[in-house]
This record gives structure tokens, sequence and C-alpha cells, in this order.
């Protein structure tokens, strides 16, 4: 996927381009009047100098750096503004539109890490109206109100429009069919409410759903970063696939199991913890039932969670199947990791996965992993979240398969899905492993 953006100066430029740097995506800023560089880039940042420029003058660089990004056949573009609105942003914006028939610019000047936000179409800095700070004194192109759209209307010749934040507070989806009602009366601006990092999360998604008019985002960096990772998501289902395998029992993995489904697109499977609690052959069973039934699921999903954790079961009791097995209850309960340690080898040896990656809960579950992928061990790579690990699985049938490996008491409700998250980030970066299934030698590609 390659990444345009037009910035206006080159600190900006130089902002919203590390956050896509920090995803993965190798980035450069070009200075206005350099030619994009031969070798690879996945985003190119054009800064042309143009904030403080003469309206007509700021339009032709404008021109220039589009006709340069459509050269390069940039997939995504997104114009940068400056987080207090000063430059010539409704005169660039119109450039734009001119250029890319039926395209629909998407505004979103909040930047909440750096207290700047919007509601009520009000941008506040640092919760002080914008015509109530330095920048309405400002010596060359003053802002004398604080309402966005206002502001954007005064300088463009298009039609704009706004989405306010009980619009997008409700959902995404919600947020969705009120940017396609804006869309489709006319508006080619439209104007977004945000007050925290969650709601420019939205927006983003409620972009990467519409299918039809081509959407740019005109912000600081915030909603092209979030835009840019909602679209490297947005791929054919079941491609990369990433398998989570959570054998932690505790209130805590309830929670996270709750949110993810929640947040994500996810298939889970239920593997019954009793029947793994065996050495007889009900463990042979299920691991070849669950096995059987990821199979089917697998190609179809982008997730795909293998989990013994099911809500409104209480835990199995132990000490009743030790006494019925004749095992001690320590063993019974490896058995059950052992199971999905089988599990995870059977789908990826039994199925054609070009590319995948791999997240466990709880350490005895890591620990059957690894060892039923007879890996040596795992190259540690980055800390996820504190005490939740990335890195790659060394030597083994599996060698360079990305995991991140996270204790069942760990994290927050959100830890499951920011572990997800970000493998996937790295799945749609190149990382994963193609492997020979014949001889199940592994490689790392990426």
């Amino acid at each position: 996927m390659k990444i345009g953006m037009i910035a206006d100066d080159l600190t900006g430029a130089n902002a919203s381009g590390v956050r896509l740097s920090k995803q993965g995506f190798r980035t450069s800023t070009i200075m206005y009047s350099a030619g994009i560089p031969e070798e690879s880039y996945d985003a190119i940042i054009m800064d042309t100098d143009s904030r403080y420029m003469e309206e007509n003058r700021a339009k032709h660089r404008v021109q220039t750096a589009l006709a340069e990004l459509d050269s390069w056949e940039a997939e995504v573009l997104s114009k940068r503004m400056d987080s207090t609105l000063r430059g010539n942003v409704g005169a660039e914006i119109d450039t734009i539109l001119q250029q890319k028939n039926n395209a629909v610019a998407v505004i979103a000047p909040s930047f909440p890490d750096s207290s700047r936000i919007v509601s009520g179409g009000y941008m506040l800095v640092e919760n002080v109206a914008l015509e109530n700070t330095d920048v309405a004194a400002d010596p060359v192109k003053p802002l004398t109100q604080s309402w966005v759209p206002g502001i954007i209307a005064n300088q463009s010749n298009y039609k704009v429009d706004s989405i306010y934040l009980d619009d997008v507070l409700k959902s995404a989806e919600h947020a969705t069919k009120v940017l396609t009602d804006k869309i489709n009366n006319g508006a080619r601006i439209i104007c977004c409410d945000a007050v925290s990092n969650k709601d420019i999360e939205t927006i983003a998604e409620a972009m990467k759903n519409i299918d039809g008019p081509f959407l740019f985002p005109v912000d600081p960096g915030p909603l092209t970063a979030n835009y840019v990772k909602q679209l490297s998501h947005k791929k054919s289902p079941g491609k990369n696939p990433i398998l989570a395998f959570v054998g932690s029992a505790t209130a805590i993995t309830g929670r996270q199991l709750e949110y993810v489904t929640e947040k994500m697109e996810v298939q889970v499977i239920h593997a019954d913890a009793e029947m793994l609690a065996s050495y007889t052959d009900t463990w042979v069973e299920e691991v070849e039932r669950v096995t059987a039934q990821a199979g089917r699921q697998l190609h179809t999903s982008d997730i795909l969670i293998i989990t013994t954790h099911k809500p409104g079961f209480g835990l199995i009791d132990l000490k009743k199947q030790s006494s019925k097995e004749g095992y001690s209850e320590d063993a019974l309960a490896k058995r059950i990791a052992d199971g999905l340690g089988n599990i995870f080898r059977k789908i990826l040896q039994d199925n054609n996965l070009p590319k995948t990656a791999c997240f466990s809960s709880g350490g005895d579950v890591t620990a059957s992993i690894c060892a039923f992928a007879r890996a040596n061990g795992i190259e540690l790579k980055d800390e996820v979240l504190p005490l939740a690990a990335f890195g790659q699985l060394t030597g083994g049938y599996f060698h360079g398969l990305p995991v991140i490996t996270k204790g069942g008491m760990i994290g927050d409700d959100t830890a499951m899905y920011k572990s997800l998250k970000f493998l996937q980030s790295t799945l749609m970066n190149g990382g994963g492993i193609n492997y020979d299934r014949e001889s199940s030698n592994c490689y790392t590609n990426g």
C-alpha cells in the first residue's frame, strides 16, 4: 500500500510521517522541488512549504505535489493541516478536490495528545477557544473565529458539512451512516468533532467502511495514522489469519476476550477443558475436533481464537478429575495446555497458511506451544505492553513465526486487543512465515 501525503510545512510533515513509520511503513519526507526518490518507500510526504504563501502560489504547489504522488501511484492520499488551522487550508483542499473527481475531504483537526480538540464544531486549544489563543494574533494569517466549519467554508468553494460529537460517540457503524448521508447530500468537505483518540479511531473506521467516493483525511496526523491502519486491516478474509490461544481461566481473561469480540472481527472456538484434562481417548478426540473446526473456519477468519475459557462456566474440578484419571492435578492441568499446543501445531501443519502469527495467553500454554513447535526459543523483538513480549520462534517447525506472549493475569481489558492489533500490523508490513508443508521446513519472510 502506497501512502501519499501533502504537507504545508516541514516540521508538520515530519511529525505526521513518523506516525506512519511507527506502524512499519518506510517513510520519507520530500522537500519542495525535490523529486520522489527511486528507492522503495511505502509513504511519501511532499512538503510544499506553502503555509504562509499567497493563495495562488500555494494552490500551484499542491497541484504539483499531487501530480507527483499520482505519478508515483499513491493509493492513499492525505492532506496534512496545522493543528490550529493556520495556512491556506481551504484553498489547498479545493485544489485536491478539483483534481480528484468525486473525492471527499474528511477533516479532523483534533490532536488530543496535544490538547487540541473539537466539540460542536468549535476548536479548543488547551481548553481555550481557538480565537482566544496566540493564533488569533498571527501576523500573516490571523484567525478570528473558533468554529471549524465556518473557517473552512470561508476559504473553500465547495459544500462543507459537519459530523458532531453525538454521532461520533454512538458507534463506528452509526458514524458510517452519517458520513454516507453527508456525502449523498453533496458535501465535498466534512468536518468532524473529536475529543479523544477513540473518537478519531471511530472516524477512521467510518471512512474505511465506505466504498465509492475517494475519501482522504485532512488532519495534523492522528486521523491519517488511524485511517491507514484501518485500511491495512481491510483485506480479503483469512489472507493473513492470526491464531490466538487462550488457556487462562481468570476473570481478567474473560473480560479481555469479551473486549476483543466486541471490537474486532474474530471467530472463537471453545475447546472443552474437561476433555483435554485427560490421558484417555477424549484428549485425542477433542484435539481432532478443534483442529478440524479450525480448518473449516480458518480461511474465513482474520483472527481465530481457540480458548478453554467459556463464559458462564466455572473451573473444572481437577481434584475430581485426578481421582478419576489416576494422575495428579498438575499433570492434568499440563495436559490441557498440551492439548492447545498440539492443536496449534496441527493447524499450521494441516493448512495452507502463506503467512500467520500467534498470540498466546497463559504461561503453560506458551510453553506447550513452543514445545510442540520444537522451537529452541523465542528471539525477543519488542515489548507490546508491560509484561507482554513480541518476538519470533527460533528453530523447530515454525522458525520465524511472530508471536506475542502474555501472562493470563497481565494487562487491563484492552491488553489482548492491543496485542492482536500489533500482530495485524506485523503481518501487514511483511512479517509472518512461509513454510514447505511437505518438509515442514520454515523460513522467515520479513
